[in-house]
């Protein structure tokens, strides 16, 4: 089954959502990281799509969704967790799984400390707090866009930007390039995200710290973690192990930041997770 593309006016926004799958079925939303677009989880949404409907939107200042004239307010987890919940709303959805990669998964612990809205949450490498290091190293790679001549040009530099994804077939790495770039007004291209959404990332420092956020939340939390990354390093995700709400911490081999969850084996291991969450993801 093929993704059905949609545009979906939020408030003052326009989302671009991919949708995956039956809507009668549970709900599952897959939200990506930081500077990257929901297109990045097509294998598993389809892998998933016979038995969930899957919606993977583009945040904010990434993709084909709009983007802001108020960064320094529109561009933190917080606001983006008021987009999902009027996403969520939109679509009469009462409560639905999530699965969160780096930036999305600290989306899902706003929403699941904070509202009844999730039964689940899947934190694809991301955790409670993130290292000064890391962040410089994220700052130093998308704080400023490059520039390509051609398709090819920006596939090699996403392959090699993005190493850390793992393993992953040539269809993910094609496609990310097709909808990871835009034509300038010069005709070279460049990456499609707002750099202002790098500029307006020190404004929410508080809010990447969510220790509390998560010791609140009631619901059943697994964890996915690149062995050699540098965003949920093993000192945090040892840490986490004590909160009563993750339920486990899975080691993804060959990976950093952050696992693709582009392979068969992937999808494999986020059905059975996804199998121990509360089967109450049905339209409202």
């Amino acid at each position: 089954m093929n993704g059905r593309s949609v545009f979906v006016t939020l408030g003052a926004h326009e989302i671009h959502v991919s949708e995956w799958g039956d809507p009668a079925n549970p709900a599952l939303v897959m939200w990506h990281g930081l500077a990257r677009t929901g297109r990045d989880f097509d294998e598993l949404a389809r892998a998933l799509s016979d038995r969930y409907f899957v919606i993977c939107p583009d945040t904010i200042g990434r993709g084909l969704s709009g983007w802001s004239d108020a960064p320094n307010t529109d561009y933190g987890p917080s606001a983006y967790a008021r987009t999902a919940l009027a996403m969520l709303d939109h679509y009469g959805i009462a409560q639905t799984a999530w699965i969160g990669t780096s930036l999305g998964g600290l989306v899902g612990i706003h929403l699941a400390a904070g509202t009844d809205r999730l039964t689940g949450l899947i934190l694809n490498d991301i955790g409670p707090e993130i290292p000064a290091d890391a962040v410089a190293r994220i700052m130093e790679y998308a704080g400023t866009l490059p520039e390509f001549t051609s398709v090819s040009d920006a596939l090699d530099w996403l392959r090699a930007v993005y190493t850390p994804f793992g393993p992953a077939p040539d269809t993910f790495w094609h496609r990310m390039a097709e909808t990871s770039i835009r034509r300038r007004d010069d005709g070279r291209l460049t990456l499609h995200y707002d750099p202002k959404i790098i500029a307006a990332f020190p404004h929410f420092a508080d809010e990447m710290v969510t220790w509390d956020a998560l010791a609140r939340i009631t619901l059943p939390v697994h964890v996915l973690r690149g062995v050699n990354s540098d965003i949920l390093t093993s000192d945090i995700a040892e840490r986490m192990r004590g909160l009563p709400c993750v339920q486990s911490i899975t080691a993804i081999d060959g990976c950093g930041h952050a696992p693709s969850l582009s392979r068969p084996g992937d999808a494999r291991l986020i059905a059975t997770l996804l199998e121990s969450f509360p089967r109450r993801a049905t339209p409202a």
